[in-house]
């Protein structure tokens, strides 16, 4: 059986795999593209810890086929910048949102969505965008308040975060 190559926009690269069109996106990323950041958690897309952008909306990868991104820009942990994760990123250490680091990829892209589109998110907009992202050490408070951190720093250096 001849699998075609697939065309994907990742980090601003054009990459060309060789991949059945219905690969979770998750798997391609990790194990075609070589990117790790973006973890494999449940499958099923209820932890959160695959969560890339997809023309900067959160999207749950492992169960996000590869043909359903073609032509669209994916966004991964490792490729994510501007002032939006810089400011989550800054956050994150400063309050120390992680503590076994293994669902920070997908909270961080989960946050970076919420942030690029509503800088003043209130605990309920917070909440809404990060349900879904399962942290098993329980850092929610600190997420929380890391989200709000960023945003406040987002204000004070005067942008709208993008």
């Amino acid at each position: 059986m001849n699998t075609p190559a697939i065309t994907l926009m990742v980090n601003g690269a054009e990459l060309t795999l060789t991949v059945a069109a219905d690969t979770p996106l998750l798997w391609a990323l990790r194990h075609d593209v070589g990117l790790p950041g973006t973890k494999f958690g449940c499958g099923i897309a209820m932890c959160g810890a695959c969560t890339v952008h997809v023309n900067g909306e959160a999207v749950r990868s492992c169960v996000t086929p590869v043909s359903a991104v073609m032509g669209k820009q994916v966004s991964t942990i490792e490729g994510i910048s501007g002032p939006v994760i810089d400011a989550l990123r800054s956050a994150w250490s400063s309050i120390a949102v992680a503590q076994c680091g293994y669902c920070q990829s997908g909270q961080l892209m989960s946050a970076a969505a919420l942030l690029s589109t509503n800088t003043s998110p209130t605990d309920d907009d917070i909440d809404a965008a990060m349900d879904g992202n399962v942290c098993r050490c329980g850092t929610y408070p600190r997420i929380r308040a890391a989200i709000h951190a960023a945003a406040a720093q987002l204000h004070t250096a005067g942008g709208s975060g993008r």
